[in-house]
């Protein structure tokens, strides 16, 4: 069982940067594949990035590709998601999840609660 606690969301102007983190429990937290999703009122979730469990190997949605990164601190337990040159249509409800077997594809076995990002114009 992997518990995730997402924070560092908020409201930030256009352009401007957040990082996320999401801290997960437990002693396996590196043999985990972690995504991080995104749900804007009236959309269907997106993924938007993944991260492989060394860390070595990424995925990034084109939607983001180029203003954010993905990246992990298996010390630390915790999932990093640095968004730059952020636009209105980055407003969303931020999750963090989990996913046990290929990193890439497959569904997601645990989730966080979310971090709300308001990106003003």
């Amino acid at each position: 069982q992997v518990q995730l606690v997402e924070s560092g969301g908020g409201l930030v102007q256009a352009g401007g940067s957040l990082r996320l983190s999401c801290a997960a429990s437990g002693r396996t937290f590196s043999s985990y594949g972690m995504g991080w999703f995104r749900q804007a009122p009236g959309k269907e979730r997106e993924r938007v990035a993944a991260v492989s469990p060394s860390g070595r190997s990424t995925y990034y949605a084109d939607s983001v590709k180029g203003r954010f990164t993905i990246s992990r601190d298996n010390a630390k337990n915790t999932v990093y998601l640095q968004m730059n040159s952020l636009k209105p249509e980055d407003t969303a409800v931020y999750y963090c999840a989990a996913k046990i077997g290929h990193w890439s594809s497959g569904p997601y076995d645990y989730w966080g609660q979310g971090t709300q990002v308001t990106v003003s114009s």
